[in-house]
């Protein structure tokens, strides 16, 4: 049940259960989907999407390593993204757009002009990793590799990605651990079920390179910028896997987890088991960033304009997006739902 009550689904706002897609949907039986996850902040400015260009850019590239179109530009989902944000009158949320194929046959390969949808979703949430947030994380190290180069790529943010994940997660959880950390297939270090990883040795910060079969991600991306306005040494570079063991701090980065200190790695305390001074220092400058503790120098920081308001209500359309539902191109799920095709053979 979601906890807002509008979304934004291929070119309009509209009630949150009132956006439905078929059980034929490619995405649903082939994980054709990308997406992207954002976190807007409450600032003394008004509620803010951070470094909303970058997630959506990378949601595009996603989608061309896939061959999807999105059939919107950039700058129309930035603004739809503001517009969930205002349709829901919120001051802080976790955004999730999606693009996905829809229902356009049962073969592994979609048929031409098979439709795509896009949808944004926004939410209330809190710490991904609840407590460990503060207390930090007790981690291990799971059995599940992630995919070798050259089989499923990892730089795009696409659903089927996430199948591994899933199996890292669980495994952990099983285990009555907060997260699992998944080694590549060379058996060196490689990320988090849901995030990137840093260990700090001797005061210097290392991190896995993103050649490593890592999401190269957007707030790894930052504690890098930030680590070199502390005046952090930072490095990307392989590791193996008792760096975990020998690390004097580590802490897990993604917009979900933002910066999550580890406390230990299979039962082995990290340090002295509590958030070290370089994690602390870089998790201030990060959350300075939303009270204005810490200036925003590279533009990260987009505001949502509360003046572009709208009266919600039946059919309610996004200004900064023209409806396309009734268009009759069948793609970008602006037609009415398809029947599905025939079931076609496939492995």
């Amino acid at each position: 049940m979601s906890n807002t009550a509008f979304l934004w689904h291929n070119g309009r706002i509209k009630p949150w259960a009132e956006a439905n897609v078929h059980v034929s949907t490619h995405a649903l039986h082939y994980g054709s989907s990308v997406f992207e996850g954002e976190r807007v902040y409450a600032t003394p400015n008004g509620p803010a999407y951070f470094r909303l260009a970058d997630h959506t850019r990378r949601l595009f590239e996603s989608a061309k390593v896939y061959e999807i179109d999105v059939g919107y530009t950039e700058a129309e989902i930035d603004a739809a993204c503001h517009d969930v944000i205002r349709a829901n009158g919120m001051q802080s949320a976790y955004v999730r757009p999606i693009v996905f194929r829809g229902a356009g046959g049962l073969g592994v390969l979609p048929k031409d002009g098979a439709p795509v949808d896009v949808a944004i979703m926004a939410m209330a949430w809190g710490a991904y990793l609840g407590d460990a947030a503060e207390r930090g994380a007790d981690v291990c190290v799971s059995s599940w590799n992630r995919p070798a180069p050259n089989t499923i790529p990892s730089w795009a943010k696409a659903g089927g990605n996430y199948l591994s994940s899933q199996l890292i997660g669980l495994e952990a959880r099983r285990g009555g651990y907060d997260e699992g950390i998944a080694l590549g297939h060379n058996g060196l270090l490689s990320e988090g079920a849901g995030e990137n990883l840093f260990l700090v040795k001797r005061g210097k910060l290392v991190t896995p390179p993103s050649s490593a079969g890592i999401l190269a991600g957007i707030t790894r991306d930052s504690v890098l910028t930030l680590a070199a306005e502390l005046g952090i040494e930072a490095e990307e570079r392989e590791l193996p896997r008792e760096a975990l063991y020998t690390a004097d701090e580590m802490f897990m980065t993604g917009t979900a987890a933002e910066i999550t200190p580890v406390r230990s790695v299979d039962r082995k305390p990290v340090g002295n088991g509590k958030p070290g001074p370089v994690t602390r220092a870089l998790r201030e400058a990060f959350f300075g960033l939303f009270d204005g503790r810490t200036h925003d120098k590279w533009g990260w920081l987009d505001v949502v304009d509360p003046a572009r308001t709208a009266t919600l209500g039946q059919g309610f359309t996004s200004a900064a997006v023209p409806d396309r539902e009734d268009q009759k191109a069948a793609i970008h799920g602006r037609t009415p739902q398809q029947q599905p095709a025939p079931m076609e053979a496939s492995a």
